[in-house]
């Protein structure tokens, strides 16, 4: 079973958004729980993270696979990048 950490960045941008917008994240996490290598894996400085396009923002995370854990770190705008 994986478990799932939310930063606490993350926490306080999710507060942030929208009903509509909120439920779409949900929906994005649920996926990610069952492929947590679903997102597409970052490079350079961002490297061992994940990201996961959720128009018009992204989800970055981490999945440490030898824990079997998923870290929820960032939700931002996509022009923020």
């Amino acid at each position: 079973m994986v478990r799932l950490r939310r930063d606490k960045i993350f926490e306080i941008k999710l507060n942030k958004l929208d009903n509509f917008t909120r439920e779409k994240v949900k929906k994005q996490i649920e996926k990610i729980i069952k492929n947590p290598e679903i997102g597409k894996s970052m490079r350079y400085a961002r490297k061992g993270t994940r990201e996961l396009y959720i128009k018009p923002f992204r989800l970055s995370y981490a999945y440490i696979k030898s824990e079997d854990k998923i870290i929820l770190l960032d939700l931002y705008h996509k022009k923020r990048q």
